[in-house]
Order: structure tokens, then C-alpha cells, then sequence
């Protein structure tokens, strides 16, 4: 025992510090005992809840039934395609996106072997006759929409809908019946777009597809080309427009696996050259319409290949922004036997030789229609060249080729006897002059003239005072020739005294002393007239028109005639019996003209259109709502004094019109 002595201020003194020492030291012992108890006992307590969470997680894992997620792919994959339905089909594809992969990755010939091994299995040996009797009337329904398109046969994305996942649920769909037939994939989602995957589910779940176009689609590549077609043998039409990473490659699997080809069209397609189109021009001996546009690679290699491979089919050309040269369409007047329809659209290194080659080689015999736009080789002397050569040409369109004049015009009139419409635009060498002379000079079935933006259709110095007349045309089209006036107006109409729809848009030099003889020296009837954008035109006029062809008029447009007032309206409303489309936009009508029109009960509109009338109020909401059934369209756009609670108490009562407001 250790010993401890007293001291007088309180304090003590051990006797023998080395025993004080060792019990320290056994004290220490004895603490360190403790916490080692202290942690057996927690580490045994932590073991202890570990084996009763893993025993509560056993006699969960053996209560929950057994999941088809836990199969491997290859498994899940058997499982899926022997679905007995398209129902059941399409509610796996919602399950998650590895259902719905696995879904895409099954072919359709694999997917009907499975479905007709299936229901062979599970046909019942008596007929069901309650069976017959609902399948016997979902026949009869059928035949009775059939007009209607099935959306799972014909489909379109666009934008922001155009994802790989939507296309390969689209696919899923439309292969549990005969898979997609025509599909359009317009643009892409900016993070999220159509890829090679995409087309992969649509070529495993659409074999029947015939018709493919792909707009705006940069992440689509030539396998997934290769995909469609390896998988849609029947793809007649393919049109693919700004797709960079289509190259050659894409083309000739195209050409290998679709050999049943009609039609192509490729435009901006960077990666796309003469090789591409060699190898359709190889294998597509069918292919009736080619369309290339705005592609640098394509040449006179190309262009000359496909059209020599395809000259008993090929019926439709249109060749834009290429960089072609003569021998190009030297080629196509020779092999081109079977060219209906040809268009040639900013062609800058064609010069006048390649046109009169064209037509001399007498191969265009069957051409009846033809476009030119921007081509500067377009002269008087291929003119007459093609209306020699090309016996059967019945449209005929310039654009922008300034190169031609009325002398050309002239010795076209002269061999193109079978010509039915003629139309020029920004074709500046052209004088009224020319226009008469070849309105004069045209052929028994020549029916239709249109001239727009032409600055030489002009007033002409002097006129004859007897003019042969052009008996045969019916529609004439003059639009914004800023020169032509009264004057020409009225030389036009006395040569041409059996028009029947007259547009006259835009031409603001033309006021009611042109008009009314136009309208005076018209035998026929005329049945369509436009003539918006004309400010000078004014009632006398308008009155003049009912009053002469109010039994045969169909169709007015007085858009932008500030001078028209209720006058117009009454007349109309009086002398009109098969008026169906009339259009006062901008006009200076009021509510009683409205109103005029309202009470018309011989009048049966269509139609009719007062966007922007600054004089109609909420008055004529009333007489609107007369207006009857047959009303289907009124455009009240920019009528501010009509609040839209007047609006909508009008689309309550027409509630069969489409009302923009």
C-alpha cells in the first residue's frame, strides 16, 4: 500500500514515487482492456446487421418473380421476335430502349417466319364462325376507307422529331403490318439526329419501302445507305438534298442493291461525283427521272454515263448549278429518245453550241416540255434550232435569258406548231412587238402566255388600225412589267378576243381606259381575273367586268385596289351567280358593302378575303354570320377595328369556315 503523509498547507507527499509510478502504469493496462471489449462488441453488432440485410434481401430476391431482363441479349432477342402480334410488338418497344434496339435489330423475314410458325401452332381446328362475322365487316370497313393513307405505311419527320429513337419506333410499328413504304426525313435534331442506326431499323423493318428522302440529314452516312439498300431491294424512289457525308460509295450500293430504281434526285450533296452516278447508270437500266442539283463533283462524265445507260427510260432531266460543259446536253440530244420533260437551270458553261447540238441531233423527238432558267447560251439560233428539231414540244419556259429577241421569237413561231403555253420571265430582249407578231403567227392549239418582269413589253409607237386575231389563246398572264400601260392593254385584248383567265397583277400604269376594252372584246367569258396590286383600277371598271361576265365569273382578285368601294360590291352582289373566290383585301369597302354581299342569296362564296379593310367594324360580324354554308375560307387579318372577342363569337357561328384573324 502506498504511503501518503499530510503537509500543513493542505498538500500531500507520497513516501515512494515507483510505487505511485506502477499504478499508473496498471491503470492504463486496464483502460486498454475495456476499449478492446468495447470493440468486439460493435464489430460483432455490424456483422449481426450485415447477415440480416443480406437474409431481407434473399426473401425479397425469392419473392419477386423472375425478370426477362436478366436474359442475355441473344435470349431476349428469341424472345421478342416470336411475339405473336404488332400490338404486342409495339407495347415491348415502350419497355426501354434495349427492347426497343433488340426490336429493331429483327428483320422482317425473320419476324413473319416466326409469326406464321406461331399461329400455325396455335390455329384452332373448327372455325370460329363469330370470328368470320367481325372479320367479314373490318372487310367491308376497310373497303370503305381505303382512300385513306395508313400512317404506318406512309410517314414524315421533321425538325426537332427526327431522332433515332422515334425512327426505330416508327419501324417496330409499321413492320408489324407490311413496314414503312414511303418515308421523308426532313432536317434533324440538333443533338439528336438521324444516323446510320436509324436507317438500320428502317431497312431490318421495312423491306417493302419504295420511296426514301432524306433532307438536311448530316449524320447520315454511306453504310447507312448501304442499310436501305441491303434491306429494301423494292426502293424506286431516293432523294437525298444536303447530306455531306454521302459520298460515291453510297450511290453504288444503292445501284447494286435497289436495281429497280425510278427515280434520284441529289442535291448539295458535296461527296457525290461522276462515279455515283456511273454505277446507277450501270445497274438502274429502269430509272425514269434524274434530278442534280448544286453538286461540284458532278460532270459532263457522270451526266453523259447515266443518260448513254438509260436512253430507253430515262423520260425526266433537270440538271441545276453543275458545271457541265456542251457535250452534256450534246449527249442528251442524241441518247435522249424517251425525254419528256427536260430542265436546264444555271448552266454557266453551256454556251449557244450546246442548245443547237442538242436539237440538231434529232434525238429530242419526243420532248414536250422544257425549262431554262439563267443559261446564257440561249440565243435566237438555238431557239430556232429547237422548235425545229423538237416537233413535239408543247411548253415552253425561259427564264432570265437575255440573249433572246423578237427575232428568235419570230422563227420559233414559225416551226413550233404544236405549242400550247409559252411562258418568259426577265426576258428583256423581248418587245410587245415580238409578243404580237408571235400571238399572230401561233399555232391553232397555242392556249397560254404568261410574261413577267419583262422590261422590254413596252407601249409600241404605232399600232394598225385592223390586227389579226389570236383566236386560240385563252390565259394571259402579264405581271409586273412596270412599262406596260393602257395602250399595250388594249392592242392585247382586241387581238385576243376569247380570254377566259386574265392576271394582270402588279401593273400600276393600267387604269379603266385600258381595262374596259379588254373587257369589252372578250366573246368567251372570262372565268378568272386578278387583278391585284393595280391602284388606278376603279368601280367603273369592276362594274363593267360583272356586268359582262357576272354569269362566267369564278374568281376576282381586287388585292391592293385602293380606288375599289361598296359600288364594286353592289354590283357584284347583283350580276355574280358563280362567283366562288373574291378577294378585297386593302380595299376601301365599309359594312354596308358587307353587308350588300351578305344578302346576296343567289351568291355562294367560297371564299372571300378582307385583310387589311380599315373601313370594316364589328357591324359586319353579324352579316358575316349570314353568309351560309358554302362559306369555307374568310380572312379578316389586319382588321383592327374587329376585337377578338367579335372573332370569336363569328367562328361560333361559322364553325364549319376556316377564319384567319
Amino acid at each position: 500500500m502506498v504511503a501518503f503523509y499530510g503537509l500543513g498547507d493542505g498538500g500531500c507527499l507520497v513516501s515512494a514515487p515507483a510505487e505511485l509510478a506502477g499504478m499508473f502504469c496498471r491503470g492504463g493496462v486496464v483502460v486498454q482492456q475495456q476499449q478492446r471489449k468495447r470493440s468486439l462488441v460493435a464489430a460483432s453488432a455490424v456483422a449481426a446487421a450485415d447477415c440480416v440485410v443480406r437474409a431481407a434481401k434473399r426473401q425479397r430476391q425469392q419473392r419477386q418473380p423472375p425478370s426477362l431482363d436478366a436474359l442475355p441479349d441473344e435470349c431476349l432477342f428469341e424472345v421478342l421476335r416470336r411475339l405473336p402480334g404488332g400490338r404486342e410488338r409495339g407495347a415491348s418497344a415502350c419497355v426501354s430502349r434495349r427492347w426497343l434496339a433488340l426490336l429493331c435489330s429483327i428483320r422482317a423475314s425473320e419476324l413473319n417466319q416466326a409469326t406464321a410458325a406461331a399461329a400455325a401452332a396455335a390455329a384452332p381446328s373448327l372455325p370460329d364462325l363469330n370470328e368470320e362475322f367481325v372479320m367479314e365487316e373490318d372487310d367491308e370497313e376497310e373497303k370503305e376507307s381505303s382512300p385513306v393513307v395508313d400512317p404506318c405505311v406512309e410517314r414524315v419527320l421533321e425538325g426537332k422529331e427526327a431522332t433515332d429513337v422515334r425512327l426505330a419506333a416508327m419501324a417496330v410499328v409499321a413492320g408489324s403490318r407490311r413496314g414503312l413504304e414511303k418515308l421523308a426525313v426532313r432536317g434533324s435534331h440538333p443533338t439528336r439526329g438521324v444516323t446510320d442506326r436509324g436507317l438500320l431499323a428502317v431497312a431490318r423493318g421495312s423491306p417493302n419501302l419504295c420511296s426514301l428522302a432524306l433532307w438536311d440529314v448530316p449524320l447520315v452516312t454511306d453504310a447507312g445507305l448501304a442499310e436501305i439498300a441491303a434491306g429494301c431491294p423494292s426502293l424506286e424512289r431516293l432523294d437525298i438534298t444536303r447530306c455531306p457525308l454521302i459520298t460515291d460509295k453510297g450511290l453504288a450500293a444503292v445501284a447494286h442493291g435497289c436495281p429497280n430504281l425510278l427515280s434520284l434526285t441529289v442535291e448539295s450533296c458535296s461527296g457525290v461525283g461522276n462515279d455515283g452516278l456511273r454505277a446507277i447508270g450501270r445497274s438502274c437500266s429502269k430509272i425514269q427521272a434524274l434530278n442534280i442539283k448544286n453538286c461540284a463533283l458532278i460532270g459532263d462524265q457522270g451526266i453523259s454515263s447515266l443518260v448513254c445507260s438509260a436512253t430507253a427510260s430515262l423520260t425526266k432531266i433537270r440538271l441545276q448549278g453543275l458545271n457541265i460543259t456542251d457535250a452534256s446536253l450534246a449527249v442528251i440530244g442524241y441518247y435522249g429518245k424517251a425525254v419528256t420533260d427536260l430542265t436546264l437551270v444555271r448552266l454557266p458553261v453551256v454556251a449557244e453550241r450546246g442548245f443547237w447540238v442538242m436539237a440538231n441531233a434529232a434525238g429530242l423527238q419526243n420532248l414536250r416540255c422544257m425549262s431554262v432558267t439563267s443559261c446564257p447560251g440561249v440565243t435566237n439560233l438555238a431557239l430556232a434550232a429547237i422548235a425545229k428539231f423538237c416537233p413535239s414540244l408543247r411548253q415552253l419556259s425561259f427564264r432570265k435569258c437575255g440573249h433572246m429577241t423578237d427575232a428568235g421569237l419570230k422563227a420559233f413561231t414559225e416551226s413550233a406548231r404544236l405549242l400550247e403555253s409559252l411562258q418568259l420571265e426577265e426576258c428583256n430582249g423581248v418587245t410587245l412587238v415580238g409578243i404580237l407578231d408571235f400571238l399572230v403567227n401561233c399555232g391553232p392549239k397555242f392556249r397560254s402566255l404568261s410574261l413577267v418582269k419583262c422590261m422590254g413589253i413596252k407601249d409600241i409607237c404605232s399600232t394598225p388600225a385592223q390586227l389579226p386575231l389570236c383566236k386560240s389563246l385563252q390565259f394571259l398572264t402579264i405581271k409586273d412589267c412596270p412599262d406596260f400601260t393602257d395602250a399595250s392593254l388594249a392592242v392585247v385584248g382586241m387581238v385576243c378576243p376569247y380570254l377566259e383567265q386574265v392576271d394582270l397583277s402588279r401593273l400600276r400604269e393600267v387604269t379603266d381606259r385600258g381595262l374596259l376594252p379588254l373587257i369589252n372584246s372578250s366573246e368567251g367569258g372570262l372565268v378568272k381575273v386578278d387583278l391585284s396590286g393595280c391602284k388606278n383600277i376603279t368601280d367603273a371598271a369592276v362594274s363593267t367586268l360583272v356586268k359582262g361576265h357576272g354569269k362566267s365569273l369564278k374568281q376576282v382578285s381586287l388585292e391592293g385596289c385602293s380606288k375599289i368601294t361598296d359600288a364594286s360590291l353592289f354590283a357584284i352582289s347583283e350580276n355574280c351567280t358563280e362567283l366562288a373566290e373574291l378577294d378585297l383585301s386593302k380595299c376601301m369597302v365599309s359594312d354596308n358593302g358587307v353587308a350588300t354581299l351578305a344578302s346576296a342569296k343567289h351568291l355562294k362564296l367560297r371564299v372571300l378575303s378582307l385583310s387589311g379593310c380599315s373601313k370594316v367594324t364589328p357591324k359586319s360580324v353579324s352579316f358575316l354570320g349570314n353568309m351560309g354554308q358554302s362559306l369555307e375560307g374568310l380572312n379578316l387579318q389586319f382588321c383592327n377595328m374587329i376585337g377578338n372577342h367579335n372573332i370569336a363569337s363569328l367562328e361560333k357561328q361559322l364553325w364549319w369556315c376556316d377564319i384567319l384573324a
